[in-house]
C-alpha cells in the first residue's frame, strides 16, 4: 500500500460493528427484561392487579396465551370481554401502549408510554405460567 493512504476495510468494518451494535439494543429492547419488568409491575401495576387474584383489574398469572376476557370472576368491560383474541407478546405491547386503541370501551385507564417498560412488563408477564 502506498504510504499516506489509508485501507478502505476500516469504514466498513466500523459500520457492520455499529450495525451491530443497534441489531443488539433493538433485540434487547424487543425480548425485555423479566427482573426489570417484575420491578415495574410491583411499582405501576400492583395497584390494580395481582398475579394470583382479581383486584380492580383481572389476575395476571397465565395472562401470556390466555383469551382475551376470560379470567373467571372478574367483571370485565363488555367490550373487553367480546373482544376475543389470544393475549400474545404483541397483543400485551400494543394493550400497554394504548388499550383503548386496541379495545375501544375497555376500562382500564392508564397506559405505558416508554417501548421499553412495555417490553420488560411483557417480558414479567411472560414468567406468570
Amino acid at each position: 500500500m502506498a504510504r499516506g493512504k489509508r485501507p478502505r476495510r476500516a469504514p466498513a468494518v466500523l459500520g457492520a460493528l455499529l450495525l451491530a451494535i443497534g441489531a443488539t439494543s433493538a433485540v434487547a429492547q424487543d425480548s425485555g427484561s423479566a427482573t426489570r419488568g417484575q420491578a415495574l409491575y410491583e411499582s405501576r401495576c400492583g395497584a390494580c392487579h395481582s398475579v394470583d387474584a382479581n383486584r380492580v383489574g383481572p389476575m395476571h398469572k397465565g395472562v401470556l396465551g390466555r383469551m382475551s376476557g376470560s379470567v373467571p370472576g372478574y367483571d370485565y368491560s363488555p367490550a373487553l370481554a367480546q373482544s376475543h383474541f389470544l393475549w400474545t407478546r404483541e397483543k400485551l405491547l400494543l394493550w400497554l401502549k394504548n388499550p383503548e386503541g386496541l379495545v375501544p370501551g375497555q376500562k382500564m385507564n392508564y397506559q405505558v408510554d416508554d417501548a421499553q417498560d412495555r417490553a420488560d412488563l411483557v417480558a414479567y408477564l411472560a414468567t406468570l405460567k
